[in-house]
C-alpha cells in the first residue's frame, strides 16, 4: 500500500505515515496529499489535523472540506522538538509554522533576536540549517543523525504534553461506519441566532460527546462558515445516525459530509 504524506523524509508526518505502511511517498503540501488520494494516485494519505498547543491545521481542514475522501484511522503521536544547528550564534530559526508556534516560549527566552523563518516542513528546516552556519532548525532530534548538525537543545516544545493528531485519508469507497470516533463537516448554508446551538443539540440530546468543533471560512462570503465536528461515537450506532440526520435537517440549505468513523492509535 502506497502512503503519501508531507515531505521530505524525516518530518513528523513521515514518522506517523510509517505506522500505516513502509511504502511512503512525499508531497510538498497537505493539499497535495489529499488530492493524490482523491485522484486515485495513492491508496492512503496521512495529514496532521490538530496539535495540542497550536490547535487545528487549517490547510488539512480545508482540504478535507473540498475533496471527496474518507477518514479511516486516527494516529496520535507525541511531538518532541529539538533545536538543531552548529555551535555559535543563531541568527535564524527555520521550521514549519506549527513547530515554530509550539516552541514560542523557548525561542522568546533563549533566542529572542533570531529571525523565525517558516518553511514547508520540519525537514525543510533541517535542510535550510545545513546550508547556512547561523541557521538552526526545529525538528525531531533524530533528524540530526547522519548530518553535520548537532542537537543544541532538546525538549524545547512549550508543553511536555505536546502531541499531534494525524488522520489517515482514503478513497471514498473505503469510508467506514465502524469505529469509536466520527468526523463530520457541516455547512449550514445559513446564519441566524442560535444556529450553532441547533447544530450541536442533537448530539447532547443523545449523550454523544463532542471532542472538537472548529469553524473555517467557507470561501463563499465574509462571515460564512463551515464547521468541523468530531464526536466520540461511531456511525454504526443508531444514536449517531439519528443525531446526524437531525443535523442534516437543520442544515437543509447546505450539506453534511460524513468523513467516516475510525479508531485512535498512539504512535511513538
Amino acid at each position: 500500500m502506497t502512503v503519501r504524506t508531507l515531505g521530505p523524509a524525516g518530518t513528523y508526518s513521515h514518522r506517523a505515515a510509517r505506522a500505516v505502511d513502509d511504502d511512503v511517498t512525499f508531497a510538498q503540501s497537505v493539499g497535495q496529499v489529499v488530492s493524490a488520494v482523491a485522484d486515485g494516485e495513492v491508496e492512503r494519505g496521512v495529514v496532521p489535523v490538530e496539535n495540542s498547543i497550536e490547535g487545528g491545521v487549517t490547510e488539512s481542514l480545508d482540504a478535507l472540506t473540498n475533496a471527496d475522501v474518507a477518514v479511516v484511522r486516527e494516529l496520535v503521536t507525541p511531538i518532541r522538538h529539538a533545536l538543531l544547528g552548529r555551535p555559535g550564534a543563531v541568527a535564524t530559526v527555520a521550521s514549519h509554522p506549527q513547530a515554530l508556534g509550539q516552541c514560542r516560549e523557548f525561542l522568546d527566552r533563549e533566542h529572542p533576536d533570531a529571525e523565525r523563518e517558516a518553511v514547508a516542513s520540519t525537514a525543510a528546516g533541517v535542510a535550510r540549517a545545513r546550508e547556512t552556519d547561523d541557521v538552526a532548525a526545529i525538528a525531531h532530534p533524530e533528524a540530526a543523525e547522519g548530518t553535520d548538525l548537532t542537537v543544541l537543545a532538546e525538549g524545547i516544545q512549550d508543553r511536555d504534553s505536546n502531541a499531534t493528531r494525524f488522520l489517515v485519508v482514503a478513497p471514498p469507497g473505503d469510508r467506514s461506519e465502524a469505529g469509536g470516533k466520527t468526523s463530520l463537516v457541516v455547512y449550514p448554508g445559513a446564519n441566524y441566532p442560535g444556529l450553532l446551538l441547533e447544530l450541536l443539540e442533537p448530539f447532547a440530546d443523545r449523550d454523544i460527546n463532542l471532542t472538537r468543533v472548529e469553524s473555517r471560512p467557507s470561501g463563499e462570503r465574509l462571515g460564512d462558515y463551515v464547521f468541523h465536528v468530531d464526536v466520540d461515537a461511531g456511525l454504526y450506532e443508531d444514536r449517531t445516525q439519528a443525531a446526524v440526520a437531525a443535523v442534516e435537517d437543520v442544515a437543509g440549505g447546505g450539506w453534511v459530509k460524513r468523513l467516516g468513523s475510525y479508531d485512535t492509535e498512539h504512535v511513538v
